[in-house]
């Protein structure tokens, strides 16, 4: 796992200065994400891949609070890798398992539809809600005044 100073002069993250506003936004498009992921007349990949977004937001959040944002590609793999030194070990496992949505989303937004089950769907929607209760609860207790 890179760490942040890694990340940071391999140029795969920059210094970032994040505002209410931006972070208000940002949890916006998790709450919107996590409700349209439960659309009944969507294909689970679309749920998914939706899902997989709030998932990769509430990670954003956490990278913009510390200051940081992603640069060039590869960026939600590398958001992933610096929300893991940045919430410690007690979250790896919620982090790879959302790094494991990430590579399935890739495949279908790129390869083929079909990929995704109805079961994957609601057990990403259960893990990204109870990661984004981690994100508030981090929030609240490091960045209460990003919170409106």
């Amino acid at each position: 796992m890179p760490s942040l100073k890694q990340l940071l002069s391999e140029g795969k993250i920059k210094s970032h200065k994040t505002s209410a506003n931006e972070i208000t936004g940002l949890l916006m498009i998790v709450n919107r994400d996590l409700k349209d992921a439960q659309i009944k007349e969507l294909s689970a990949d679309r749920k998914f891949t939706t899902a997989y977004n709030a998932a990769l937001q509430l990670s954003t959040i956490i990278l913009n609070c510390r200051s940081y944002r992603t640069t060039g590609g590869s960026h939600h793999y590398v958001t992933f890798q610096a929300v893991k030194e940045i919430l410690g070990s007690q979250h790896h496992d919620s982090i790879d398992y959302f790094d494991a949505c990430r590579n399935k989303r890739n495949i279908t937004d790129y390869d083929y539809s079909g990929a995704i089950s109805d079961v994957e769907v609601v057990e990403l929607i259960k893990e990204t809600l109870a990661y984004k209760e981690v994100v508030i609860n981090w929030l609240k207790k490091n960045y209460p005044q990003y919170l409106k």
